[in-house]
């Protein structure tokens, strides 16, 4: 079996749920907000019976079905402001006709001196509906590229398309409605706006909306599924339980993916990612190839390599939670702004939670903005507290961000940004090793591949890794698959070249060179 062939201990099921934490996020919604939704659709879709194919199929709908916010996100920023905020409140809304538009004006260029939110809002009532279909269709395609991306057929990408249609035919596209909507997406619409009432003011709420846009937004069936069963659907659903056992109670959502696979899967989420910002396009897979040379030059393990990647793929995942006038914003930010900034790696840490495997990626993706002399964020973590892979991300997206233009700056020339980047060396905010590897990975240094700390080998910095954190010779031999015998001989070997003479020293030279990461789980 090839490395890409084996199973990378993450389900697509997982991913997707981790990738929905960001939507909720751009929609104003706290955390799992589409994971219940999801359980209150599926507790309806139990009413009606549909089979375990039908099941599976409305959970990705309903994980991926705000996917699409990314691709209009400009836009509508360009005509409300704080996109997350217009999204938030949007919910309190049945968008189509006159409210619509009424809600529209008075949210239109938020923000925004006087004069300017007239000129804005003149321009929305000139454009009219034409402008906000083009919106809402480039968010149905691009959710459905995102599904084909991942793997997922037509039983779920069709119904992505189907987003923003209504039961009265009055949504996008125009002319879908009634029973021509497939059912997950009718019970996406439901349960989304069922979600967000019962939350905030209770089942009665809920139960009074879904009464209220009852033939209109919603399918009246679902509605007078949902109203006499309310107490049930809706009991301890605010009480989500722990992401695997709810993947596990269902059959259809055992799928796992192949190391490959789950590749393929990062780099979709890392592209969707960078449509949250224009100037970012490419960001996130520049910076995964510039950390993979990089981390090979720094004498990484293998595996250790494989996470930076991954790692450097989703970094920016969290930015899903700043508005987009803040990202784009061409001065000076200011201090309330910057703690909103501060808060995007704590966020990718949050939705890369679980399961481990996307955990221990999750948490070198959030030491990205994190410096050797404490002034990073969100942790301020300094020294030996960040791991090699971290310091080599950090650099990585430092010159990497450098060299792109952003709304307050030009792209700095490769040399400049080299001094610059220098220049955060000597202030020891980062790492002197990765910054050379980092400007030698894009031809600015002689690109020599450098050993470990005090000469270890990749395969000694493995096995160094595991005896720090407890493993025995022989646990650590099984582990890498490798004899006992030979795995005394890379410790004692490491011993000498450490100057360790026991676990404990050795542990703490580990430590001290970034060679562990405390905030992943232990390897078993």
């Amino acid at each position: 079996m090839q490395a890409g062939d084996r199973d990378s201990g993450v389900r697509l099921a997982e991913l997707a749920a981790a990738f929905s934490l960001a939507m909720d996020l751009g929609l104003g919604q706290p955390l799992e907000h589409m994971l219940r939704s999801w359980l209150i659709a599926a507790r309806l879709a139990d009413r009606l019976d549909v089979g375990p194919r039908a099941r599976s199929c409305l959970y990705y709908v309903m994980m991926l079905a705000w996917v699409g916010c990314v691709a209009d996100t400009a836009e509508v920023a360009a005509w409300f402001g704080d996109d997350i905020a217009y999204r938030h409140d949007s919910y309190r809304v049945d968008l189509a006709g006159l409210p619509m538009m009424s809600f529209a004006l008075r949210h239109v260029g938020a923000g925004s001196p006087a004069p300017h939110r007239l000129r804005v809002a003149g321009s929305l009532v000139l454009a009219g509906r034409q402008a906000v279909e083009r919106g809402l269709m480039s968010h149905c395609l691009t959710t459905a590229r995102m599904a084909e991306r991942l793997g997922l057929d037509g039983d779920v990408c069709a119904p992505l398309q189907q987003v923003f249609t209504r039961w009265d035919a009055r949504g996008v596209p125009g002319g879908v409605g009634g029973n021509e909507i497939a059912l997950p997406v009718r019970l996406f619409h439901l349960a989304d706006i069922i979600e967000v009432y019962n939350r905030t003011s209770g089942a009665d709420a809920a139960i009074e909306v879904a009464r209220a846009r009852r033939g209109r937004q919603f399918d009246p069936a679902l509605v007078d599924l949902f109203c006499p069963a309310a107490q049930e659907v809706l009991a301890d659903i605010d009480a989500v339980p722990e992401l695997g056992m709810l993947i596990d109670s269902d059959p259809g959502l055992q799928g796992q993916l192949t190391e490959r696979e789950l590749d393929s899967a990062l780099e979709a989420v890392a592209d969707f990612t960078d449509l949250r910002s224009p100037p970012r396009a490419g960001h996130s897979r520049a910076v995964a190839e510039l950390a993979v040379a990089a981390a090979g030059l720094c004498g990484l393990p293998d595996s250790e390599i494989v996470t930076v990647r991954r790692a450097a793929l989703v970094h920016d995942i969290g930015l899903h939670g700043i508005p987009a006038t803040i990202l784009s914003k061409p001065g000076p930010l200011t201090g309330t702004e910057w703690e909103r900034i501060r808060l995007f790696p704590y966020y990718t840490q949050r939705m890369l939670a679980r399961p481990p495997a996307l955990a221990r990626i999750g948490s070198v993706a959030s030491m990205v903005s994190e410096r050797l002399d404490g002034s990073g964020y969100h942790r301020g973590l300094s020294g030996a507290a960040i791991p090699a892979a971290g310091r080599i991300l950090a650099a990585a997206d430092a010159y990497h961000a450098m060299t792109e233009p952003r709304p307050h700056r030009p792209a700095l020339p490769p040399r400049q940004a080299a001094d610059e980047l220098g220049k955060q060396v000597r202030a020891g905010r980062l790492a002197a090793d990765a910054a050379d590897a980092v400007l030698a990975a894009t031809g600015q240094r002689r690109a020599k591949r450098r050993p470990g700390p005090a000469g270890l080998t990749p395969r000694e910095i493995e096995v160094l890794t595991l005896i720090a954190r407890g493993a025995s010779t022989r646990q650590a031999a099984r582990s890498l698959g490798i004899t006992v015998k030979t795995a005394e001989t890379h410790i004692e070997r490491i011993y000498t070249k450490t100057g360790a003479s026991t676990r404990s020293t050795a542990t703490l030279f580990a430590m001290r060179h970034g060679l562990l990461d405390s905030l992943s789980p232990a390897d078993s």
